[in-house]
This record gives structure tokens, sequence and C-alpha cells, in this order.
């Protein structure tokens, strides 16, 4: 239960405020007057055979300035309905089309995909998903929190296929990004860890580097292990989740010294907001343009 109870905290805090917690939306977070608007396209009940058992939305932006006979970038977003709209903490097709018009991020194509839920059991009582269909419980901790390669797997061998049949996307892994918070954090740390042959760039924000099931072991693992290909971008606040699980600052300030240590390409962004997206949306543009700098396109 507590493990849902900090999913509930990034869906509903920004109802409430910290003392200092008041980051605002800069410009690129709103549409601007002549900057051509992506397509979003709705996908519904994907019923994957690696996370198996398990139903989910998703959704796909095209930048305006897609071309079929150039490879564009791909970003891939966890808790893709909160990332895709474009009136919360993050909108990010707004960002993404005032951003690439502009050309401080290349013509990337986003996949945002939800946490898959269970199919329902013979003896299981429902619960409703936040488009009011019955589902049963979520796997979002499973997919997420767990360390190894099955979500990684998920993407690779589902998720890009599936795109990759109507839209041309590069292979090269530096133009593949991924994108998560909280738990998606971690997720998406963990994707650019275990496949940087095929995702190097990560953005993390509030990220649940902590014992929910394993993540702890991440600042250890990094100075361990010989440095991998990625570029990391890190977001936390002195006013985050302090649990049974671990305390979030600490582990996200832990993260950036192990990244430090081994000479990653990395940059952390430490303020004093909670576990929110508040700091998060208000900061991605201008995480998108430093993960983004000097890309060249094949």
């Amino acid at each position: 239960m507590r493990i849902a109870l900090i999913w509930l905290s990034f869906l509903v805090v920004a109802g409430s405020s910290y003392a200092a917690d008041d980051y605002k939306l800069g410009p690129d977070s709103f549409p601007q007057q002549g900057v051509p608007q992506g397509t979003v396209i709705k996908h519904t009940n994907f019923m994957s055979r690696v996370l198996t058992n398990t139903v989910r939305d998703w959704w796909l932006y095209v930048p305006a300035q897609y071309k079929a006979d150039k490879p564009a970038c791909v970003m891939v977003f966890q808790d893709g309905g909160g990332y895709v709209s474009t009136n919360g903490q993050f909108r990010v097709p707004v960002v993404f089309d005032n951003l690439i018009q502009k050309g401080e991020m290349p013509v990337t194509i986003g996949i945002f995909i939800n946490p898959g839920d269970r199919l329902l059991g013979p003896n299981e009582s429902p619960r409703k998903r936040p488009d009011g269909k019955p589902a049963g419980a979520s796997n979002r901790s499973v997919e997420y929190d767990s360390l190894g390669d099955l979500y990684a797997r998920y993407l690779i061998e589902e998720m890009l296929p599936l795109v990759e049949k109507e839209y041309n996307l590069t292979k090269d892994p530096n133009g593949r990004a991924i994108c998560g918070a909280s738990s998606g954090g971690i997720c998406s740390f963990t994707v650019a860890w275990e496949r940087p042959d095929q995702f190097r760039k990560v953005l993390s924000t509030i990220g649940s580097f902590t014992n929910i099931r394993g993540g702890h072991v991440y600042p250890s693992l990094i100075r361990k292990t010989e440095r991998k290909p990625m570029r990391v971008f890190l977001q936390d606040g002195a006013n985050d989740v302090d649990n049974e699980f671990g305390n979030w600052p600490l582990a996200n300030q832990q993260m950036a010294a192990a990244l430090k240590f081994m000479d990653y390409d990395y940059k952390f962004v430490f303020g004093d907001g909670g576990h929110t997206g508040k700091h998060g949306g208000s900061i991605l543009p201008e995480a998108l343009k430093w993960l983004w700098r000097d890309y060249k396109a094949d």
C-alpha cells in the first residue's frame, strides 16, 4: 500500500504546496505563435508479450517537422499520460514543438507509455483505470522499480518495432532518450544502464533510487562498473520523500556523486521541492536542451 501512496503523492501533491516549492513554467512550456504543432495519437488496451498479463494505454507524438525519408530521434516517457497532457506540469508536446522549431533539440518522436494494469483474476475485485474501465492491480512498481532488463526488452522488442511499422526511427542509441519521474525515473535509468546499445540519454526527476525493489544499489554499482556511454540528467528536491524505503534526496545525491566519481556526462539539479513534478516540469526545456546538445544526426 505504501508503494502506491508514493505514486499518489506524485500525482496529487501538486494541489498542495511546500513553503519553497514555487516553481513556475517558462515560455517554452506554452504554445507560441507561429510554431507548428505536432500530432498526438492515443492507443488503448495494448497487451504485452514481454510484460505478460498486462494491459496499458500509450500515446505517440509526431512533430510537424517529421519527414519519412529521414530517421527521427525518439524519446520514451514512463507514466505517459501525465507527460503527454498539454495542461499539466510537464506539457511535453508543447515543449517539443517549441524546442524542435528553434533547433534546440532534433526532430524527435515521443512515445508516452502508461504502466500496465494486470488482467483481472477470477476472484479479484476490479479497480477503475483513469479512463473508468475496470482493471486489476497496477503493475507499475513491478515494471518500474525492479532491476534487470525486462522493461528494456519490452521497449526494444515490442514498442519500438510497433512504432517503426509506421515511422522512421533512428537506430543510433545517441538519438534515443528515456524519461520518467519517481519510479519512472529509476526505470528510465535502468533501461539505459542495461541497454546502452539502445538508449543513451536519461532524464530522471524525483527518481526513486531507493530500496523499493533494490534500486538503492545503483550508486555502488556505478562506482564498481566500467563507465557506460550514457548521458544522465537528474533532478530532486530537499523536501522529497523520506520513509522506510529510503531518503529520496540523499539517494539522488548519492547517484550524482557516483556519476561524478566515474566521470559520467551528467547534470544534477537539486532544489527545495517535494515529490511533485513542479520543479521537474519547470526545468524540462533546459533539461532537454542539455540532453540533446551537440547531437548530430547521421
